[in-house]
């Protein structure tokens, strides 16, 4: 029988929700799971956190963070908070000797991951950061494949991250419009999961040329926070301090060339993640929005029987999905959270490192940093030059 693991999570609203469902029904899925996380407390700014610990199921209550890394019961602590908390956070927890599941992108700057690695590597504790499609199934299933050569050598990566909900310039000036708590708009919250992927399955990006553009500068200042991604605005204009769309292209240290589109303006798209990649072998293409489903085309098919086929990802031999349900019961987004929840509660109880790590974090930063500094210059940029 697993043991246990105390929990402490600093945040409660969109990720915080999510984080929490992992935490809660990891061990009724997988009861293999090394540690069963204890849901021990929950803090954040708002008053509904206390209304939040007893939907979610968190035993305590609170607001003030430091006080929960300081609790002698906590062992992990989930940072669920916006991009600008997040380097004071870990490094507190760090210092405590907590283990650390930190949210995307890791930090505001490359300066940051630093700091937290440097914290991590001295408290000797483990450290996750939240890149949850990498728990797709569909994803880990398209990671083996390639990794058994399937698709041969890979020449294309291509994506795009695609959303809308900030096409109406009445939207308000949201958290994740202002550079200063978010770092960055879609290139910080949507290439991020791009990139950090692209590393997964195709190999380390070496040098990048970018191309950024804010279509509405001016937007009402923020109201109220709704909750998730909806806001109520005041009369009163504000600034818009970051991209709107952020489009790149890459070279990697296999020879593989790829693409890169984020965007908060792409009508109709809710949340459209999507990627391919082109290789000597065949290709592969995965849509988050078809989340069960991976494409594959193979070029040794015979002649007569060649195309794309789609394998629905929904069989017990694929990665995480004997877990669940009998054969074609599709799971959704949320399981992803269970699967990491489930991968980092097995690293901290088999003493293995943790992935992705901070170290994935930084790597992820520095490519987003050269891409800046790309669209700053005016040129491609040496990805850590």
């Amino acid at each position: 029988m697993a043991g246990t693991i105390n929990v402490g999570q600093i945040g409660h609203l969109f990720m915080g929700k999510a984080h929490s469902h992992g935490y809660r029904d990891v061990a009724m899925f997988f009861p293999d799971v090394a540690l069963k996380p204890v849901m021990k407390m929950v803090v954040g700014l708002e008053d509904s956190v206390k209304d939040a610990a007893a939907q979610y199921g968190w035993q305590e209550w609170g607001h003030d963070y430091k006080a929960l890394i300081a609790r002698d019961d906590i062992e992990v602590v989930d940072i669920s908070t916006g991009n600008n908390t997040h380097c004071e956070m870990a490094v507190a927890a760090a210092q405590a000797g907590k283990h650390i599941f930190c949210e995307k992108p890791m930090a505001m700057n490359v300066a940051e991951c630093k700091q937290m690695i440097a914290a991590v590597e001295k408290a000797g504790v483990k450290h996750m950061v939240d890149f949850n499609y990498r728990a797709v199934p569909a994803v880990a299933l398209a990671k083996k494949m390639i990794d058994d050569g399937l698709i041969g050598k890979i020449y294309h990566w291509r994506a795009v991250y695609l959303q809308d909900w900030i096409m109406d310039p009445d939207f308000p000036l949201v958290w994740r419009l202002r550079k200063d708590l978010a770092g960055s708009g879609p290139h910080g919250d949507l290439n991020a999961h791009l990139v950090d992927l692209a590393r997964l399955l195709v190999g380390e990006i070496t040098d990048v040329v970018g191309l950024m553009e804010t279509f509405i500068k001016k937007r009402p200042l923020l109201g109220e926070a709704v909750g998730g991604l909806e806001a109520t605005r005041q009369k009163e204009m504000g600034d818009v301090t970051v991209e709107d769309a952020a489009l790149f292209l890459a070279r990697f240290d296999n020879g593989a060339v790829g693409s890169f589109e984020a965007t908060r303006f792409a009508g109709g798209r809710r949340n459209g993640n999507r990627f391919e990649i082109n290789g000597s072998k065949g290709s592969i293409a995965f849509n988050l929005e078809r989340m069960n489903e991976l494409e594959y085309y193979s070029r040794e098919d015979p002649n007569y029987a060649q195309g794309f086929r789609t394998i629905i990802v929904g069989e017990g031999v694929h990665p995480y999905m004997a877990a669940w349900w009998p054969p074609g019961h599709i799971i959704g987004w949320q399981h992803t959270f269970v699967h990491q929840v489930y991968n980092f509660m097995n690293a901290i109880g088999r003493n293995q490192p943790a992935t992705p790590s901070f170290y994935d974090g930084l790597a992820c930063q520095e490519i987003l940093e050269a891409v800046e500094k790309s669209v700053e210059v005016g040129r491609w940029v040496k990805v850590g030059g």
